[in-house]
């Protein structure tokens, strides 16, 4: 029984438990909730520390302002590149399987009306300079304190670049900040011991709010989104990965429990903590983690990409709402600025496409509400997709700045026991020293 003993497989138990008390008793379900909640809560609250001390501790070990500005440049390059055919193949594949076509949804219900103008009136304040305003926090603490990843790795990028530029290597302050970096992966050790647990509790909740019927509404719409998801990630992600010299099916098997916990979850902050100790252990250059994998989170949203330029399409079949190729293309524009930012806020998806269909004037309002039933598996992709196009980033980018070992890579993979692979308790411990 010491398969038992491996976390993927205790969260796969976890998910099939929650099923079953679904189906069985959705009621009790539902009161599992806050098992899902909490386990959330706890990583969150270990996200924006592990950021700043991910971030500081890889921009210590680049000395040059030039290399790390370049870093900056490329790094934006490629997630407004990967997006965009993100972008443009969930438009692709909406007009290709028509999911709304023939729905004739022209009347939707007063709650949805109700729902919808909440989210409009979020979205009536999204705008480009607001976008960037809402970057800056009131106080560098206070970043910290709402957990913003955008204002965090703000004021973490200032206080590195003015570190890089007043300490030496050898700084007792840098050395207090890895002394950090490793106590909080040992309290993170600790907190993964309950994703069995919060992956239970998750997926009851789901299942047992939602049922099958509100789900098999818009089942063509959701089939089209998962398969349009896969495809991105085995064509597009997969052979941006052969190009990096290391296979997709390497990378999902190194991070298959983070998959995991991201699909019971559907929360991409899950697996943020551990993204980052499995990246840099396998062999990725450290300060490409620390910078690349913190900005993904914000700005390389291919899944939130392909759902919004679904959404939309959808909408305009499911209303019989005239939609036109140059319609289409003009919002394309628009989603790849409205598509960026605020991936992990509640209700963050509807805010975007609120803000876009105002921005276009092209599709009614109201067509959200035909989303509501079906939030939760399409944020369950969105999610997955975003985690595994961030770290497919992580590698890309190691790979550009010459800092991937491939090899090392690969023996992480093939001997499947990189950090916090396994839920034993040794082999949760943090090494002595990070890798450097």
């Amino acid at each position: 029984m010491r398969f038992l003993k491996q976390l993927h497989i205790q969260v796969l138990l976890g998910l099939a438990a929650g099923i079953v008390l679904a189906l069985c008793a959705p009621a009790t379900a539902i009161a599992m909730k806050p098992l899902g909640d909490g386990f959330i809560a706890l990583l969150r609250m270990l996200m924006a520390p592990i950021v700043f001390c991910t971030v500081i501790h890889g921009l210590s070990h680049a000395r040059d302002l030039r290399k790390l500005g370049m870093l900056g440049v490329k790094t934006l390059v490629y997630f407004e590149v990967v997006s965009t055919l993100g972008l443009a193949l969930g438009l692709v594949a909406v007009n290709l399987f028509k999911p709304g076509l023939g729905l004739h949804a022209i009347n939707l219900s007063t709650a949805s009306g109700d729902k919808i103008s909440q989210f409009a009136a979020s979205a009536s304040h999204m705008n480009v300079t607001q976008f960037f305003m809402d970057i800056i926090p009131r106080t560098m603490v206070g970043a910290f304190s709402t957990g913003d990843m955008l204002q965090v790795l703000l004021v973490t990028l200032l206080v590195g670049v003015a570190l890089m530029m007043t300490v030496g290597p050898d700084s007792l302050l840098l050395r207090g900040i890895e002394e950090s970096q490793r106590v909080l992966f040992k309290v993170l050790s600790f907190v993964m011991r309950l994703a069995p647990l919060g992956a239970f509790g998750a997926m009851a909740f789901a299942v047992g709010s939602y049922g099958g019927a509100t789900l098999l509404y818009l089942l063509k719409v959701v089939a089209v989104y998962w398969g349009a998801s896969v495809l991105f990630v085995v064509v597009v992600l997969g052979g941006i990965m052969s190009w990096s010299g290391v296979s997709l099916w390497s990378l999902l098997s190194l991070i298959k429990e983070e998959i995991l916990l991201v699909f019971g979850t559907a929360s991409g902050e899950v697996a943020f903590p551990r993204l980052v100790e499995k990246l840099k252990e396998a062999g990725c250059d450290e300060m490409v983690v620390g910078f690349v994998l913190p900005a993904g989170y914000a700005f390389n949203l291919d899944g939130t990409s392909i759902y919004m330029a679904i959404s939309v399409g959808f909408i305009a079949q499911a209303t019989d709402t005239p939609f036109s190729l140059g319609q289409q293309l003009a919002v394309l524009a628009v989603l790849m600025l409205t598509s960026k930012g605020g991936a992990m806020v509640a209700g963050g998806a509807f805010i975007k496409l609120a803000a876009t269909m105002e921005s276009v004037k092209a599709l009614p309002l109201n067509g959200l509400g035909l989303l509501f039933g079906i939030d939760r598996p399409m944020a369950t992709a969105t999610a997955v997709t975003n985690m595994i196009g961030n770290a497919v980033a992580v590698v890309t980018l190691s790979k550009v700045e010459q800092g991937l070992d491939t090899e090392r890579f690969r023996e992480r993979v093939k001997a499947g026991h990189a950090i916090g692979v396994r839920a034993e308790p040794a082999e949760l411990a943090i090494p002595d020293s990070l890798p450097k």
